[in-house]
């Protein structure tokens, strides 16, 4: 099981309320939706009842909720990915650019630098 989908279910389970839950986890709500609902596939039973009175865990998300935090819990810490430090690739020389600003004559057979 993914141990994102269990996150987030924790997250809903705790608030019992999908678009608090969704600004905590920092998700878009439609994400959220779709993790719920997909986790409730895996698992083949629906988790939450959402009715006019508010969204509440069912006997199986109850159940559910303790095997998903000892999961979490379980599950070894995130790789963290490396820092890249700022700034970008530095640019491939195109040609010789312009001539250095000499003082004195030009070169001889030097053709101007067109624009």
């Amino acid at each position: 099981m993914n141990i994102t989908l269990l996150v987030r279910f924790v997250a809903v389970a705790e608030e019992l309320h999908f678009p608090r839950a969704a600004k905590a986890l920092n998700i878009p709500l439609a994400a959220l939706y779709s993790s719920i609902s997909k986790l409730e596939d895996e698992v083949g039973s629906p988790l939450f009842v959402r009715d006019a009175a508010g969204t509440r865990l069912t006997k199986a998300g109850v159940l559910f909720l303790a095997t998903a935090r000892d999961e979490i819990a379980a599950a070894p810490a995130p790789v963290e990915k490396p820092v890249v430090p700022p700034g970008g690739k530095a640019k491939a020389s195109k040609g010789k650019g312009r001539a250095p600003a000499v003082k004195g004559q030009p070169k001889p057979y030097k053709k101007r630098q067109g624009r």
